[in-house]
């Protein structure tokens, strides 16, 4: 890492409406990537949707969170500016890490395609495992295969345009893992950003919009376990490339 980490300066941007679950992903970035609270500015596209290259020229690296309520599929007021600035960051060749709707949204942009569809819904924790060229990639140098992660999605990526590497998969859901080829701009499904507690708050607020069923809440709750190789990846993206 070029830039000790007490120096950095981050941007996660957001795509929340819901407050609690604005400050619960704000937390748990910063837990995540290690960093001091004042070292992150967030943007929330759903209030400032005219996202612009000014708001994150100065940072070392650009982060993308979830999204609640806000579909890839479908288009929003912020669709189009931050559709220009991330092909501009990767044009760049600045770091850029998308989880879960950020994942999607990565991949939508540069010429994949993104899908509603239940059968590729994964929500609580679930063993994900790399691809060959996942255990070659220095993100995931020392990670077990499978690991532990935590998911709760109902959209996927079901096709990548050209230069992205699959870097691993679920049982449900190909592609759980991304990268654009020579760049430092990853994309996870998976919240590597939540750990089994983090998780079971977000789903606190969520669960009713994935899960309609009381008994299927208490399941889901109960098979929540630790993500340990997941939860380390956000500040080995930073060790390696901010």
């Amino acid at each position: 890492m070029a830039t000790p980490r007490t120096l950095l300066r981050l941007v996660l941007i957001q795509v929340r409406s819901h407050p609690t679950s604005l400050r619960q992903e704000q937390s748990a970035f910063i837990e995540h990537c290690g960093v001091a609270p004042q070292q992150m500015r967030f943007v929330n596209v759903v209030e400032e949707p005219a996202i612009a290259w000014s708001d994150v020229a100065d940072a070392h690296a650009v982060l993308i969170g979830g999204a609640g309520a806000y579909s890839v599929t479908h288009r929003h007021p912020f669709t189009e500016p931050l559709t220009e600035l991330v092909l501009e960051l990767i044009e760049r060749g600045r770091p850029v890490f998308g989880v879960c709707w950020g994942h999607q949204f990565l991949a939508a942009v540069t010429g994949g395609a993104v899908i509603t569809d239940g059968d590729q819904s994964e929500v609580g924790t679930f063993g994900v495992t790399l691809t060959a060229e996942g255990f070659a990639d220095p993100l995931f140098a020392d990670t077990r295969s499978p690991f532990w992660a935590q998911l709760g999605h109902n959209d996927s990526a079901v096709a990548l345009g050209p230069g992205w590497r699959e870097l691993a998969r679920s049982e449900r859901c190909r592609f759980q893992a991304i990268r654009l080829d020579g760049r430092p701009v990853y994309g996870t499904q998976f919240h590597c950003e939540l750990d089994e507690r983090r998780l079971r708050e977000r789903l606190l607020v969520y669960l009713d919009d994935y899960v309609k069923d009381d008994d299927e809440h208490q399941r889901i709750l109960r098979g929540l376990r630790p993500s340990v190789d997941a939860d380390r990846l956000l500040s080995r993206f930073l060790e390696l490339y901010a």
